[in-house]
């Protein structure tokens, strides 16, 4: 399932374990309770891994892959995707690895920073945006920055405001990440070069280690603070890793997800609070967890990260081969299509309306040269106001 989600844009493992938990009584009557637990869980896991697929080869973002689509869709136009979802992999790997070893000492620490940070995070997230725009080069550079910044805030606020809207992420990600870039892509009338799988990526081992800091370090207070997202915290891991290439940032931002995921059970055990859809449907399956159980599904996210890590990179490979037999201009307007279709399906004609908007919005960094990054206020305005208003 963890399989499916990920490669199906659109397809999200919180609707899943809200299918699961619906159906819970029926299925309590064949198993046990932390078997569906457990099934959830392994499922979360691999689609933190199998989520870069559709993110590299298909330009089609979730709110946990955002910010990796740009430099992955770069490889991809040097002939190099597979090599992209590898890094985003052996950064999920490497950084679920690290997280189940840190967990002792994250235990005893999570309580305590929810504790002292809980109140400034809207404050931290301000200086995050503020930075944001600073950090381009010049005056006229700036201001650009400053109007991408106003104009995806505004169109946060708008979005999160609609009601009833079914699936706001996935109009207005896929407008501001997504079908904006694939459409640059058709305008520059760009020919995808042939895609090789081979084992030439070198990383410096500063870089890795810096990706990996910062990807723990980012991904766990996604898991410790209410409404901060693997997106935001993306933001955040990139000015706190400094100047890092973009074989480490897509380690970084592989690592953000699955560390997030793996911390939302210690948050869980520690502090009662879940984090992210499946872990909340975790809550309401067990209404608690021991260390017994604790210790049980972090077993179950490592095994779960071994099979995901074999699976995705295979994946990879067939997409891979599949991307060189095909015109690219063909496959853009294809995705294009795809994502305007389920769209309508999801969010509807709202919804629709909603992609065109930040599709429009998502042209402007590559137009006036500026961070595209800058289009994530679309999730970090509303959530700064909610924490200082």
């Amino acid at each position: 399932m963890g399989i499916i989600t990920g490669l199906t844009p659109g397809l999200h493992i919180n609707l899943v374990a809200l299918i699961l938990f619906s159906i819970s009584p029926i299925l309590l009557g064949y198993t046990n309770v932390v078997a569906v637990a457990s099934f959830i869980i392994a499922m979360s896991i691999t689609h933190t891994f199998t989520d870069f697929i559709s993110a590299t080869y298909l330009g089609a973002p979730s709110d946990d892959t955002a910010l990796a689509v740009l430099p992955a869709h770069r490889m991809l136009l040097e002939g190099m995707g597979h090599e992209a979802v590898k890094l985003a992999v052996i950064g999920s790997l490497l950084c679920l690895i690290l997280t189940i070893i840190l967990s002792p000492l994250l235990i005893v620490i999570v309580p305590l920073i929810f504790a002292y940070l809980k109140d400034y995070i809207g404050w931290l997230l301000l200086a995050v945006v503020v930075f944001m725009i600073l950090r381009e080069e010049n005056l006229n550079k700036k201001f650009w920055a400053f109007a991408v910044v106003a104009l995806s805030g505004i169109l946060g606020l708008v979005v999160f405001n609609v009601p009833n809207l079914k699936d706001p992420l996935l109009p207005m990600l896929s407008g501001l990440f997504g079908v904006s870039v694939l459409l640059l892509s058709l305008t520059q009338k760009v020919v995808l070069p042939i895609q090789r799988t081979t084992e030439m990526i070198k990383v410096k081992t500063k870089d890795v280690i810096k990706a990996l800091g910062s990807g723990v370090f980012s991904g766990s207070l996604v898991s410790i603070f209410p409404g901060l997202g693997p997106a935001q915290a993306g933001v955040l891991s990139s000015q706190i890793a400094g100047k890092i290439d973009v074989f480490g940032y897509l380690i970084m931002v592989g690592g953000i997800n699955t560390v997030s995921m793996v911390l939302s059970l210690i948050t869980l055990f520690t502090i009662e609070k879940a984090r992210n859809g499946s872990i909340i449907v975790v809550q309401q399956l067990l209404q608690s967890i021991d260390v017994n159980m604790l210790v049980l599904f972090l077993c179950v996210a490592l095994i779960a990260g071994g099979i995901a890590t074999f699976l995705t990179l295979y994946i990879s490979k067939i997409f891979s081969s599949i991307m060189n037999k095909l015109n690219y201009s063909m496959v853009s307007i294809l995705i294009i299509a795809f994502v305007a279709a389920m769209v309508l399906y999801f969010s509807g004609f709202v919804g629709f309306l909603i992609l065109a908007i930040a599709t429009s919005i998502g042209l402007i960094p590559n137009i006036v040269d500026v961070s595209r990054s800058n289009s994530m206020a679309c999730l970090l305005v509303p959530i700064i106001l909610v924490n200082l208003l």
